[in-house]
């Protein structure tokens, strides 16, 4: 007997209710990126290995796949080499290429290789998977969807304020009320350090501010002091533990704490900006807060650094992120090419809007209509009806075998397909509504009007 076939761990099937659902969101991102003047472009799933490593960090290339080169990749291996272990050694020389573990990087590397075909500043969206091998859970898989926009070439503050309001139509028009746009800024966080006296200790000192939500107050101090930072630097940065208020009393205690800072001033006056623009302009349905424990990966962002997250009651972690970086294609050679962007989490978003039972009912409705087969003569003529339907864009088809009523009833019921016609007689139609039971005998005229109000 064959052994039932699997698939990797961490990556998923979807079905047609899934993909309907996955593209109902994808399709709503398109529209309002483009609407914002961001421009689509995709990128290959594999990169040169060189490309992608050495850019996320030690725990990022763990996360890499990397790729077997083609044919004998143990060719050029001598046994001396098999027989020292040297992983990165051996894997350098086996294999060259590696899948792409996000948009960001190969997005980067494509600003520097067209840089003479890209009008600066440069707006664009992707929407493509990637992929991590990293330890799968509860809305983290190893293959998923990256729904970013990026703009590159421009230092202006202005597009941080676009990117909010991008966030907040997106969010909106998806029906999810509530979510909180957090934002940061890494000069403000480079400035906390300073004043404490622990500038060498930044990333170690954010890092476990980061985790405030989820360890506590206890458990931050503790971890700060593992990492060799003072209880006297610890005492100093202790308000910011029940940092409470509007945003503007935030920015104001922050401006005091800084007084002494010159790059934790800046910040302030940035966020200030930012912050002070989008409560002006107002917001749809998204709430703005600035929350000065938030780092996301502060050793990458220069500037704003954003975090969005679910309404309050769904338990989800962050739907979204990004923010500012003022040379990510430095890496590749381009320097003083300022960026910002933001990245929308397709996997979370379909969980949270799954949960909030968001997802309108037609979204999962493909065919309208299914014309039952009652005969080769009944199937000709239901097939011209179909070239007619499918022209003006009503969703039909016909089913394919001369079976039982009963069994070709019962194939609509479980497609969700809410009418069948079951006869044609003089260019009438017999429209049977398997919703409510009705039965009607219609012309060709009052049948689309009919179907097509309900499209």
């Amino acid at each position: 007997m064959a052994q039932k076939p699997s698939i990797p761990k961490g990556t998923r099937d979807f079905s047609p209710i899934e993909v309907s659902k996955r593209n109902y969101i994808m399709t709503i991102m398109r529209h309002h990126f483009e609407k914002f003047g961001f421009q689509p472009i995709e990128t290959p799933s594999f990169e040169n290995s060189e490309t992608l490593m050495g850019k996320y960090g030690e725990e990022g290339d763990r996360l890499i796949f990397k790729i077997l080169n083609s044919g004998d990749y143990l060719e050029k291996i001598s046994l001396e080499e098999l027989q020292v272990v040297n992983y990165k050694q051996l894997t350098a020389k086996i294999s060259e290429k590696a899948l792409r573990y996000d948009l960001t990087v190969p997005f980067a590397r494509y600003v520097v290789q067209h840089q003479n075909d890209i009008e600066f500043p440069f707006k664009r969206y992707q929407i493509q998977p990637v992929w991590r091998a990293d330890r799968p859970q509860k809305g983290r898989f190893r293959e998923f969807y990256q729904c970013d926009a990026d703009v590159v070439g421009s230092t202006s503050l202005w597009q941080e304020i676009e990117l909010v309001q991008l966030y907040d139509s997106v969010f909106a028009e998806l029906g999810l009320n509530g979510v909180t746009i957090k934002i940061n800024n890494r000069k403000l966080l480079s400035g906390i350090a300073e004043v404490i006296g622990a500038s060498d200790k930044l990333i170690d000192f954010t890092v476990a501010l980061d985790k405030l939500d989820k360890i506590g107050k206890e458990g931050v101090k503790k971890e700060m002091q593992e990492k060799g930072i003072t209880v006297k630097a610890i005492e100093k940065v202790q308000p910011l533990f029940d940092f409470t208020g509007t945003i503007q009393e935030k920015l104001d205690k922050l401006s005091v704490l800084l007084t002494s800072s010159e790059e934790g001033k800046k910040g302030i006056e940035e966020l200030r900006f930012i912050c002070d623009t989008i409560l002006k302009l107002g917001l749809k349905q998204a709430n703005l807060d600035l929350d000065v424990t938030l780092a996301r990966g502060l050793n990458y962002y220069t500037g704003a650094i954003f975090e969005v997250t679910a309404p309050a009651g769904v338990s989800m972690g962050s739907i979204g992120g990004g923010g500012r970086y003022d040379d990510l294609t430095g890496i590749f050679g381009l320097k003083d090419m300022s960026g910002v962007g933001i990245s929308f989490g397709l996997d979370r978003i379909y969980l949270v809007l799954e949960e909030l039972n968001l997802f309108p009912e037609t979204v999962t409705t493909a065919t309208k209509v299914l014309f039952l087969h009652m005969g080769e003569n009944q199937a000709f003529e239901a097939m011209k009806s179909l070239v007619l339907f499918r022209e003006i864009g009503i969703k039909a088809e016909l089913y394919p075998d001369n079976a039982k009523l009963d069994k070709q009833f019962k194939h609509a019921e479980r497609r969700n397909i809410p009418y069948v016609i079951k006869e044609i007689e003089d260019l009438n139609y017999t429209l049977k509504d398997l919703r409510t039971g009705e039965q009607l005998m219609l012309s060709y005229n009052a049948l689309i009007q009919k179907l097509i109000a309900v499209i």
